[in-house]
């Protein structure tokens, strides 16, 4: 039987011990000096701490003419840690200065390594609860205390002292970590501020942070508990610091505004169908007024996009304004020449000058030859390169380097003639008059090649009085029509599928404060915008692909007097993309900047 009894106040032991150690988990901060004044009765479980009135699962009681007290409540208020070990079946307590590791199995306690009788120090109540003798744990806790022997009461007055930073073995102290919140409650989707007060006695800064629950914004109500530890460039750690964040059930931001709100121009938001879907796909479509631009012929050499034998890519003529625009692949078995070369069949010279220019040389990664020369060419940098035709001469007009199989190379040109140049885009091992006679026409393999007259596209929206989010399209070949030219090698009528090589040229008027979002639609895109004056890649790195992602190209404060987004299809990315246009509210705060 007293086996049985044993067993069971053990249990009991180690029920209590965890209780206290999740208890003393969820409540672990440093701690300001602060004095508790308690009131035990002896044999009552009815007490007083600071004057409120509590109830004790056991009371305190006298065995052996000592008196013993409650180990939870006092623990509790005196911030006795205390914690069961599982591998040695002990019960562990650390108070400052001490370490104690009470065995009952054994009957023992050890006190800083020195060994007392257990029946000394503690007892098991009648109900079961761990009880401490006062004597020892006021000495080892720091605490003092009288007995009443009349009101047979026991006062107990305890102050917490803070543990020291310094470390006397390295003549170095430890780190302090601690912070604070911008304000006491924050709504739901709103940004947490989180004010860093961590410091280093010695002055010598802090090394290293370590934070844990400090989410950039909450999306649930509740109290969320967010600690901090730091450390010094000696590797001294820092006490974990704990506070506790209250989130209110309002809301600021939801979880689709909040990443259009805080994330700043550049930035990608992440997507996946679900979200495009519920908030995205059916978007209405701002008003816009349409004008093209038919002043600059534009010559799209693009089919055969891979060459396999070496000829005439593409050729027609040029009188007064004109572009060239080439996208091709080296599809043969060895390294060749690309070219554009001027042929002047008239009886005098004619003078070629170039206004703009885009171009790479070749490379194997097609999405990158797409979106370097698209840069180049809309950074638009002033250019009065010319060339002189004599009559009935070919010239070089450009060369690009040796052309490897499997490089690709993208090329923009803005030209000006004094007369009529018929322009030849060509791949050859080598440039001469008799080369060109002898090179073969090459034959379409489906992509885009011929002659257009439109090269500009002018849209003006409407962006100045929305309320919902808006879009336009880019590139779909309904709302967005494809460009009508003719392909002067087939003699037949076609289209620009993509628009390759058209300029857009999209203006609003007093733009109301809102977001500017890009959103691809038909696949893998990279790509530049130049948004009232700067330069955007789309993405920053790597590529935007379909329904994974948007990215932020502009954000308006309202104040602007307008907005003016410039754009051309890039070479190598796919078709159509959406220009997402997301109003903001005047209350809320935004994130803008790169």
């Amino acid at each position: 039987m007293k086996q049985i009894k044993r067993e069971l106040s053990l249990i009991t032991i180690i029920s209590l011990i965890m209780t206290f150690c999740l208890s003393s988990f969820a409540s672990a901060q440093p701690m300001s000096s602060a004095t508790s004044y308690i009131l035990l009765y002896v044999d009552k479980t009815e007490a007083f701490l600071n004057d409120k009135k509590v109830t004790l699962e056991s009371p305190a009681t006298i065995i052996k003419d000592k008196m013993f007290v409650p180990a939870k409540f006092l623990g509790d208020v005196m911030g006795l840690k205390v914690e069961w070990n599982a591998a040695t079946r002990q019960i562990e307590m650390t108070t400052p200065g001490y370490h104690i590791v009470l065995d009952s199995d054994h009957k023992s306690v050890w006190i800083n390594g020195v060994l007392e009788p257990f029946d000394s120090v503690a007892s098991i109540s009648k109900e079961g609860k761990l009880l401490i003798k006062l004597t020892w744990l006021a000495d080892y806790m720091g605490a003092r205390y009288t007995y009443n022997d009349e009101l047979r009461r026991v006062e107990i007055v305890h102050t917490v002292t803070p543990a020291g930073t310094y470390i006397p073995d390295t003549g170095n102290s430890k780190p302090v970590a601690k912070f604070a919140f911008g304000k006491s409650t924050y709504q739901l989707g709103e940004p947490v501020k989180y004010i860093d007060l961590s410091y280093d006695p010695d002055s010598e800064g802090i090394a290293k942070y370590e934070w844990k629950g400090n989410e950039e914004t909450f999306f649930t109500a509740g109290t969320f508990p967010v600690t901090l530890t730091v450390w010094d460039k000696h590797g001294n750690q820092s006490e974990t610091y704990l506070r506790y964040i209250t989130i209110e059930d309002k809301t600021y931001l939801n979880a689709i505004e909040y990443p259009i709100y805080m994330k700043p121009v550049g930035a990608h938001i992440k997507t996946d169908w679900s979200m495009i879907w519920g908030n995205f796909w059916s978007l209405p479509q701002l008003p816009k007024k349409v004008a093209t631009d038919d002043t600059r012929k534009l010559l799209v050499s693009d089919s055969p996009e891979e060459f396999k034998q070496r000829g005439i890519l593409y050729q027609d003529k040029v009188n007064g304004k004109g572009r060239l625009y080439a996208d091709h692949i080296n599809g043969t078995q060895e390294k060749v020449t690309l070219a554009i070369l001027a042929r002047n069949n008239s009886d005098r010279a004619i003078t070629i000058k170039t206004t703009n220019k885009g171009e790479v040389f070749p490379s194997v990664y097609a999405n990158l030859i797409g979106n370097e020369a698209s840069v180049d060419f809309l950074m638009n940098d002033p250019r009065n390169e010319t060339l002189v035709v004599p009559a009935k001469q070919t010239f070089v007009y450009s060369q690009m380097p040796e052309f490897y199989p499997g490089q690709g190379v993208n090329l923009f040109y803005d030209v000006e003639t004094d007369g009529e140049i018929e322009f030849s885009f060509v791949a050859t091992d080598r440039i001469t008059e008799q080369t060109l006679q002898q090179l073969p026409l090459l034959p379409f393999s489906g992509h885009v090649r011929g002659s257009f007259p439109v090269s500009e596209v002018r849209w003006d929206i409407d962006a100045s009085a929305f309320y919902e989010p808006s879009r336009i399209i880019i590139g779909d070949g309904q709302t967005d029509p494809f460009q009508p030219g003719y392909d002067t090698m087939r003699k037949e009528n076609v289209l620009n599928e993509g628009n390759y090589g058209v300029v857009y040229k999209i203006h609003a008027v007093k733009p109301r404060k809102m977001a500017i979002m890009i959103m691809p639609h038909g696949g893998v895109f990279k790509g530049p915008f130049k948004i009232n004056g700067e330069m955007q890649l789309v993405p920053q790195s790597g590529v935007l692909t379909a329904f994974d992602g948007m990215q932020i190209l502009a954000k308006t404060t309202g104040t602007e007097e307008s907005l003016d987004i410039e754009f051309t299809p890039p070479a190598g990315s796919a078709f159509p993309i959406d220009l997402i246009f997301y109003p903001l509210a005047d209350d809320k705060q935004i994130v803008t900047g790169n």
